[in-house]
């Protein structure tokens, strides 16, 4: 009996009603300090990670890594917690068999070695690591949700197709990053429904990595107000002395971003234009007529804040979103509940458009980077509209 057979001989029916779900993980690379370390290992080490409860209810059934680096963990963390890692996609999804045979997948497509383009974006294979997922589910004439871990792609265009895809196969798609889910300090959101004029969020790191995390930091805000999320008009990138000199041009920038930047915990003491040697912001215009600027301001700050002027109230909303620094990396933590949550009840917390949104105007500011720090103008974002349900995901406790 050869490999593919035997595996095939040993397949668990799918969860029954009020049974863990049966989750496959497809990931790139599973080493220390990776994504697939803490969101994969709290599915198998817990929340704490130290092989104590609480526990999420979820099983991973299977593993498939793409790439195995020195520093690899998945073989080891396969063999104490017996899940089995295949060579392929399709292997992982349908257990060695034929049909699918997991009933939920995390796709996370984060570190590795892979090539960087002339925008400064890395070429993560989450696109065609989701074509493999897909093709699964149309063999097997069924899907189950999946979460995929930060940007959708690179590509605006991939991230699109990639949304359409879980419309046309009818399957719950959630996506992104752990900043809209991090504990708060204050404990607070924007108002639902209320209308906003301006926002600004600070973050630090490089423009693609981090860049997303500020701009979803961003969106998950903006999403709330009035008419929800109608589009983007426009995008555009400021680095260096361009970027202090749009903070001073904008007097709502320099006012919102005084008010963000008080909440950081981690602000060093010191002139910022002094402090940061790379300056960068992503501004964006909203087709409703908000304005929104997003920093990363390496060598000032590291971590998230957000300041929102919302109409009727005298003072901009802004908080903290707070991240923990080490291991378990609590925040983590809180997107698996996210996750879980999905597995459970069959449908997204929050739209997977919000990862599209970020997804895009993430490409659209690099690619006016690449064209001389251009303003774009960004008739598909623009199409992209969407309603958030008037609920908050934020975790409500911290570490301590």
């Amino acid at each position: 009996m050869n490999r593919r057979a035997f595996l095939s001989t040993v397949v668990l029916p799918l969860a029954a009603a009020g049974e863990p779900k049966r989750i496959a993980a497809i990931i790139t690379e599973y080493r220390p300090g990776s994504h697939a370390d803490v969101v994969i290992g709290k599915y198998l080490e817990g929340f704490r990670q130290d092989e104590k409860p609480p526990y999420p209810r979820s099983k991973i059934v299977s593993m498939f890594t793409e790439q195995v680096p020195k520093a690899d963990m998945s073989r080891e963390r396969a063999k104490k917690f017996g899940v089995p890692i295949f060579r392929t996609v399709s292997e992982a999804l349908t257990l060695g068999g034929e049909k699918l045979a997991v009933d939920g997948v995390i796709l996370i497509g984060e570190h590795g070695d892979y090539p960087m383009n002339d925008k400064a974006q890395k070429l993560y294979p989450r696109f065609e690591m989701f074509l493999k997922i897909a093709d699964v589910f149309r063999q097997s004439g069924r899907s189950v949700p999946v979460f995929n871990d930060k940007h959708l792609s690179y590509s605006f265009r991939q991230a699109k197709r990639m949304v359409e895809i879980s419309r046309e196969l009818k399957f719950p798609m959630l996506a992104g990053s752990s900043a809209p889910v991090a504990w708060r300090v204050p404990s607070i959101d924007t108002p639902f429904g209320a209308r906003q004029s301006h926002a600004v969020a600070i973050s630090y790191s490089g423009l693609d990595i981090y860049g997303f995390h500020v701009l979803e930091a961003l969106q998950c805000l903006t999403e709330r107000r009035s008419g929800g999320e109608t589009g983007v008009r426009s995008v555009q990138c400021f680095e260096r002395d361009a970027c202090w000199d749009f903070l001073s041009r904008n007097s709502w920038a320099q006012r919102l971003f005084d008010r963000a930047l008080k909440h950081s915990s981690t602000r060093k003491p010191g002139d910022p234009k002094a402090l940061v040697k790379e300056p960068a912001v992503f501004v964006i215009d909203y087709a409703d007529g908000l304005q929104a600027a997003a920093f990363l301001l390496t060598g000032l700050v590291e971590d998230f804040t957000a300041a929102v002027d919302v109409e009727g109230k005298p003072e901009p909303v802004s908080m903290l979103m707070n991240l923990q620094p080490g291991r378990p990396y609590h925040h983590f933590g809180c997107l698996v509940k996210k996750i879980e949550e999905m597995f459970e009840t069959g449908r997204a917390p929050y739209p997977v458009e919000r990862t599209l949104m970020t997804s895009g105007i993430l490409d659209f500011a690099l690619e006016s980077r690449f064209q001389g720090y251009k303003k774009l103008n960004t008739p598909d974002l623009a199409q992209v509209h969407y309603q958030t349900p008037n609920a908050s995901h934020f975790c409500t406790g911290g570490w301590s």
